[in-house]
């Protein structure tokens, strides 16, 4: 059996019943972080606002919600709007190891799809949210080398693939109509790696609009019965010959597959910022927990960084002094400094007046940086802290971020989170709202349909 058809059996077989209970649990915290997520980059997102009045201007069948807007719109532009939220903040969650976000495109893909078609049940919705996560997590560690350096920057990649699984899913596809639909988004998905050289693009913050889209109009032209490829992923022309030019590992794809989940390995974040930098928070936190110090007292910083999150710091000074909130995101020089400023790192210090703060930037100015060659690309979350102060030295660090699952985050922060990040909506939603749809999406295995929950996310719902 081809490694294509084994992936498209395993989303077409794969039943709720038989998928961990470990696993199921990390689906529904992604589910309430993401949800929370989209709702804060209502009003907060870089880029996000253009999009969603494109996705409301083309009119169609209201049939799935932009959420926080108290719209509906065709299932692809709820998909479309609610992926260009979910990334927008670069606060959802992440897999540590495959550096890929596995759920900004699945999630919206599925709750599209999910209201659309009615009937989907929480226990369904689960199921198809695992397979998707699962795929896009598999995909990134299957990789053998960093593809930036041939031009493609593939997190939102993935993640299309991860957005057609779960919406075949939700569309009860049968194996060869999941194949169809990889094949059609084989023909949609793409993201080019120039927009790291580009700061004031916005792309890099709306990228997984593009993803969540194509997953569900692959899956819905699969359903038509538009043909595609019987090996749209190992292929002699298919993804990885185009993407990775045949440098991944296959076994990574299929090992253990449904037996082991790596979708039960999503990290999640309490800062609001590029997961390479949560590192740098992490040690500047406990440098000055441990020995007391103030911001005054600092003389210079240095990060010790690997190959992948030099990118971070580069160039110093634009990181030093970013011009846009999604730069400083990716700016390991400025969350170091928000850091040392307010012991936090948190929305507001993203606001475009926070960006002014001089404290903030002349700390900035105080930090320097240096590769750790020796460091793998699997290791690209290793991060050194090491802050003069007082004239001493002090050293920190973080191999294994706050919010992996071996440091995990306690579901009474995620919760918190949820709600924090829900005030920023475009349109209020009654906080007795949101308490309803926390509860109901932590016990959504007891939803009948799916649309109970996205009824809470309109203000009369």
């Amino acid at each position: 059996m081809t490694i294509s058809r084994k992936i498209a059996d395993h989303i077409a077989m794969t039943t709720y019943e038989q998928i961990p209970a470990e696993t199921i649990q990390v689906a529904k915290k992604s589910l309430l972080d993401t949800i929370g997520v989209i709702l804060a980059a209502n009003r907060l997102g870089d880029g996000c606002e253009p999009l969603v009045r494109f996705a409301v201007s083309g009119g169609g069948e209201p049939e799935s919600t932009i959420l926080g807007y108290a719209r509906r719109v065709p299932a692809p532009m709820a998909a479309f709007a609610n992926g260009a939220m979910s990334h927008a903040l670069d606060f959802e969650d992440t897999h540590d190891d495959a550096f890929v976000h596995s759920n900004a495109a699945s999630i919206p893909a599925a709750l599209a799809v999910a209201e659309a078609a009615g009937g989907v049940s929480g226990r369904e919705f689960l199921a198809a949210i695992t397979l998707g996560s699962e795929l896009v997590c598999r995909m990134g560690l299957s990789l053998e080398e960093d593809l930036l350096q041939y031009g493609w920057y593939m997190p939102p990649v993935f993640s299309a693939y991860g957005a057609t699984a779960s919406a075949a899913k939700l569309l009860n596809l049968t194996a060869e109509q999941v194949l169809d639909a990889f094949s059609l988004t084989m023909c949609q998905a793409t993201c080019s790696a120039e927009l790291t050289n580009n700061p004031q693009s916005v792309i890099r913050s709306v990228r997984d609009s593009f993803a969540a889209k194509a997953g569900v109009v692959s899956a819905l032209l699969a359903r038509e019965g538009v043909s595609g490829f019987t090996e749209p992923f190992e292929g002699k022309r298919g993804f990885f010959h185009a993407f990775a030019r045949g440098r991944y590992n296959p076994e990574v794809l299929t090992n253990e597959l449904g037996e082991r989940y790596e979708a039960a390995r999503i990290s999640f974040k309490l800062w609001p910022s590029c997961r390479g930098t949560h590192p740098y928070i992490e040690g500047v936190q406990n440098i000055m927990r441990k020995h007391g110090l103030k911001p005054e007292q600092i003389t210079s910083i240095k990060a010790v960084v690997s190959k992948v999150n030099q990118m971070l710091c580069e160039p110093l000074a634009a990181k030093k002094a970013p011009a846009t909130p999604i730069n400083a995101k990716f700016s390991i020089p400025f969350v170091i400094a928000t850091a040392v400023h307010y012991g936090d790192v948190t929305l507001d210090h993203f606001a475009e007046e926070a960006l002014r703060n001089r404290q903030v930037l002349e700390t900035a100015q105080k930090v320097s940086y240096e590769v750790d060659e020796s460091l793998s690309f699997k290791e690209t979350l290793h991060g050194t802290v090491i802050m003069e102060a007082g004239g001493q030295t002090f050293t920190e660090k973080v191999e294994t971020p706050f919010g992996h699952p071996d440091h995990p985050i306690s579901d009474e922060l995620l919760v918190g989170k949820f709600l924090s990040c829900a005030q920023h909506t475009a349109v209020p939603i009654p906080e007795s709202n949101l308490r309803r749809a926390a509860d109901m999406i932590l016990n959504l295995e007891q939803v009948g349909d799916m649309r109970e929950l996205t009824a809470l996310f309109h203000p009369a719902g």
